[in-house]
């Protein structure tokens, strides 16, 4: 058949329902898709049909209509009513090549027709392009002139006070400059405070007597008033140690053998206060100090002693050493390169793809590596890419691990993946994972 040269455009009537939802003529030449997504050329959102299917395809300077088995219709390739063949003509009779699911079937100009997908059907045919709608434009006498459009009163009111501003300025431009430089004993006291700071006053040095600081600390203490009379040394000694007795240590001390024992010999003078090993012994003995003797009298007797079990103990509470927890046992998925039976496909771009969901992949494999701490091994898959993106046909090809779980685990997540490569026809990917413990 001859090209279609793209000089005309679809023009494509919608009908779902028996009711007339679109008429619409393609302003460009672009591959035509039906479907439920909003990104379709054609959108019909409440309807049986699939996500996306495209049922005009252009190659190079042609159209080619799409159809599948599900799919029933008639076609003029003439523009008569005498050659309109079925989409089942087209099939038994070779017109329509078969690719992959989709039979192809290319069309000229002249090519109408109609496609029936479920409750929707779509009607075509190629027109001439509709002209393009002549500019609208405002006759000249509408338009006016600069003149006609300026505000004369406002005019006049801007020009005279910008005269206003120049004229001023050219006056104070003209005006000489003061030229006396004033000294600094010229300006008022109010901006020489804020030019000059004040300088604060340190405090005064005291002077130096050439005494020490010792010295100085004692001539400042308050000196003794020299009209009281010296107290008698005996009297004050016993004074001290009636009250020394009663206090902390030392009543533990003189608690058995009163003043005149230990403490007399620590408090002592002369030859009597030799050390405190000597004055120790001369306690009858040692008692422990608890509610019932602190601040009371002093009492003969032997005392008690208090064992590590008679003495309370705290601090140290519980220790938790928190919740049980399992190591994590970790594995990964060297990265492989993805052997393509398809030329449509981009085996890198496919590479990277699978890369991203690798993690999913590694968890099918770490689920049961917690089982088996040594499971290891490469399992190929082998998966479908349709025309439409999705995956299908996944099947095992390889598996060295011999564990079917994980196998079973990879496909359900490779059969559910959604890619965006659409190539012509049905891609077969192969694609090994080698697993192994992480170190």
């Amino acid at each position: 058949m001859a090209a279609n040269p793209l000089g005309k455009v679809l023009r494509l009537g919608v009908i779902q329902s028996g009711k007339i939802i679109e008429d619409r003529t393609l302003d460009k030449h672009e591959n035509v898709t039906i479907g439920i997504d909003g990104k379709n050329t054609v959108v019909v959102p409440m309807s049986n049909l699939p996500k996306s299917l495209v049922v005009f395809e252009l190659k190079g300077s042609q159209y080619s209509l799409c159809f599948t088995e599900e799919m029933d219709g008639r076609l003029s390739v003439g523009g008569g009513n005498n050659d309109q063949l079925t989409f089942a003509a087209l099939k038994s009779q070779g017109l329509a090549k078969k690719r992959g699911d989709v039979y192809v079937m290319p069309l000229t100009e002249a090519a109408k027709g109609k496609l029936s997908l479920g409750e929707v059907t779509l009607l075509f045919q190629f027109v001439n392009p509709p002209k393009a709608a002549p500019k609208m434009e405002l006759p000249r006498a509408a338009k006016g002139s600069l003149i006609n459009t300026v505000d004369r009163t406002f005019t006049g009111v801007l020009m005279f006070f910008l005269f206003i501003e120049f004229a001023g300025a050219g006056a104070l431009s003209r005006m000489p400059l003061p030229n006396d430089d004033v000294s600094l004993e010229e300006l008022p006291d109010r901006f020489v405070k804020m030019v000059v700071p004040e300088k604060k006053q340190e405090p005064p040095k005291p002077k130096d007597d050439g005494k020490k600081p010792e010295e100085a600390k004692k001539d400042d203490a308050p000196k003794e008033k020299k009209n009281e009379p010296p107290k008698d040394s005996a009297q004050h000694k016993a004074e001290v140690a009636q009250k020394v007795a009663s206090k902390g240590l030392l009543k533990v001390l003189g608690a058995q053998g009163g003043v005149g024992a230990g403490i007399a010999d620590v408090l002592g003078s002369g030859a009597a206060a030799t050390d405190v090993a000597s004055a120790l012994a001369g306690a009858n003995g040692v008692a422990t100090a608890n509610s019932d003797n602190i601040g009371g009298p002093k009492g003969g007797g032997s005392g008690t002693k208090a064992g590590i079990g008679d003495l309370g103990t705290e601090g140290g509470g519980a220790v938790d050493s928190g919740p049980k927890r399992e190591a994590a046992i970790r594995g990964r998925v060297m990265d492989s390169s993805p052997e393509v039976e398809s030329s449509d496909l981009d085996k890198a771009a496919l590479a990277r793809f699978i890369k991203v969901r690798l993690s999913a992949i590694q968890a099918c494999y770490e689920a049961q590596l917690k089982r088996n701490p040594s499971l290891k091994g490469k399992i190929v898959v082998r998966f479908t890419i349709g025309s439409t993106g999705r995956v299908t046909d996944v099947e095992i090809d390889e598996n060295q691990m011999g564990n079917d779980e994980v196998a079973s685990c990879i496909k359900a997540k490779i059969r559910a993946w959604t890619t965006p490569f659409k190539p012509d026809g049905d891609a077969t990917v192969s694609y090994p994972f080698v697993f192994q413990p992480a170190s």
